[in-house]
């Protein structure tokens, strides 16, 4: 959706700081700096490999690019901290999920169709990998994890047979994991619009990445630093992930108060101020019949943006409720 993300970041002012929580390889990135001169870009991933293929791509727009490495949802709590002035920045984007490379490239297992160890860590610093997650927790733990984050109907019977695979070994490579989950289904599931994995797979990513926990902390986090007239925009690409964009946009813009979502418990850092953003826009934008076509991972994507208005609203930590 890089024409429509143009289209709702603008710059307000040539010398404007843009904020790029999910660099990947610089798509976005190099699009922006080659349109706006003047514009300064802040990139932030937490894979080293992918933010290397980064570096290499905006190499032409050193100068005007700074990167740092990290969970986006770390990196923008500790902006501010140690004496450091946090960035003001007058845009913002989070491009949220992973990207082709972990799929084709990475070697860490996030894709059925390959047989590769089962680590799914899009950061060296997480703390487990996918195989360690389904080695050493119980069988409801692992259905609830299938269940709540690939909203999988079917995760009790692949949970136990996972569970009952794991005691003649572990389940420590991604071909065996889809191969149980096959197994695991009935004949007519395994024949669906979608491989009967899918959402096994999504589930155990989404859970060793923590990925809804930070989306929630690092869209609230963000939206205390943007600058009063900025843009914040961001792109979801399943219902979880979208939902949780929706509650905390309209909360923003006083329409709503943020719920809590399935996971640990934690407390979720609030943003004050509500009413002091707008809703740009009121429904998600999809992507183009175009751009479906040509690029089919991009069906499912959902783009919202929301605008700060007046002073600064302060982001910070509250204990309310569990996530």
């Amino acid at each position: 959706m890089l024409e429509e993300v143009l289209g709702f970041l603008e710059p307000p002012r040539p010398e404007s700081l843009m904020l790029d929580c999910t660099l990947g390889e610089g798509g976005h990135a190099e699009a922006f700096l080659g349109r706006y001169p003047g514009l300064r870009y802040l990139g932030l991933d937490a894979d080293p490999e992918i933010q290397a293929k980064a570096r290499e791509r905006l190499a032409p727009f050193a100068g005007r690019v700074e990167f740092r490495l990290g969970y986006f949802d770390e990196l923008l709590a500790a902006m501010g901290e140690g004496g450091e002035p946090a960035p003001r920045p007058d845009l913002v984007l989070f491009d949220l999920g992973v990207s082709m490379h972990h799929f084709v490239e990475a070697g860490r297992g996030f894709a059925y169709s390959s047989d590769e160890p089962l680590d799914m860590r899009l950061s060296p610093e997480a703390p487990r990998s996918a195989a360690e997650l389904l080695a050493e927790e119980g069988e409801e733990e692992i259905a609830r994890v299938i269940f709540e984050y690939g909203e999988e109907r079917l995760s009790r019977r692949i949970a136990r047979a996972i569970v009952e695979a794991r005691r003649s070994g572990p389940v420590a490579t991604s071909g065996r994991l889809a191969e149980l989950v096959r197994a695991a289904v009935p004949p007519s599931y395994r024949h669906g619009r979608i491989h009967p994995a899918t959402r096994t797979f999504q589930a155990l990513r989404i859970a060793v990445n923590d990925e809804l926990g930070r989306a929630e902390r690092g869209i609230a986090r963000a939206a205390g630093l943007l600058a009063p007239g900025g843009t914040m925009a961001v792109i979801s690409f399943h219902s979880l992930e979208d939902r949780i964009v929706k509650r905390l946009f309209r909360a923003l813009a006083g329409k709503a108060i943020p719920g809590s979502i399935p996971g640990p418990a934690e407390p979720i850092p609030q943003v004050g101020g509500a009413g002091s953003f707008e809703l740009v826009t009121k429904k998600p934008v999809e992507p183009s019949g175009e751009e479906a076509a040509r690029n089919p991972a991009s069906r499912s994507a959902k783009l919202r943006v929301i605008r700060k208005l007046g002073d600064d609203v302060a982001a910070g930590p509250a204990g309310a409720g569990r996530r």
